[in-house]
């Protein structure tokens, strides 16, 4: 429900949902107020399933990767809108991700693989430092990097 609120005041407001055309301040908290309800939804989406509906962290990762996967291949086969298929992928991003840190990081006794949620929320923010930096940095699109 408050995605799709977002999604409508969004819409309404601004006329777009495209995050290519995210160049105001008002998109821009369009934008993190969506990712911030991502977060929190999606988290729980995948508890949910894990636990709620009782399909396991694993089944829930593999899951999510499906629902992941349709957004793309509906808009390679049927030529689905670009921006629809963009925001329904992002969205299933949150619950992927909660899914398989979860199955990695939580002890064998609650299903998962036993790494512990702290090593695997530092490895995790490692890497989003690693990746953003490298975006940041090194992308042919950046222009901090290439002056």
């Amino acid at each position: 429900m408050v995605l799709s609120i977002i999604f409508v005041v969004w819409y309404m407001t601004e006329k777009t949902l495209s995050i290519n055309h995210i160049y105001t301040f008002r998109r821009e908290l369009f934008y993190w107020a969506m990712v911030m309800a991502t977060f929190a939804l999606g988290t729980a989406a995948g508890d949910m399933t894990a636990s709620t509906l009782g399909l396991g962290y694993l089944t829930s990762g593999v899951l999510f990767a499906v629902l992941f996967a349709l957004p793309t291949i509906a808009y390679w086969r049927s030529g689905m809108n670009e921006v629809g298929a963009f925001w329904l992928a992002y969205i299933m991003t949150r619950p992927l991700g909660a899914s398989f840190a979860d199955w990695i990081g939580r002890e064998r006794t609650l299903g998962g693989v036993g790494f512990g949620t702290g090593p695997i929320s530092l490895l995790l923010a490692i890497l989003i430092v690693c990746f953003v930096t490298y975006i940041t940095y090194f992308s042919k699109e950046s222009k901090i990097g290439n002056g």
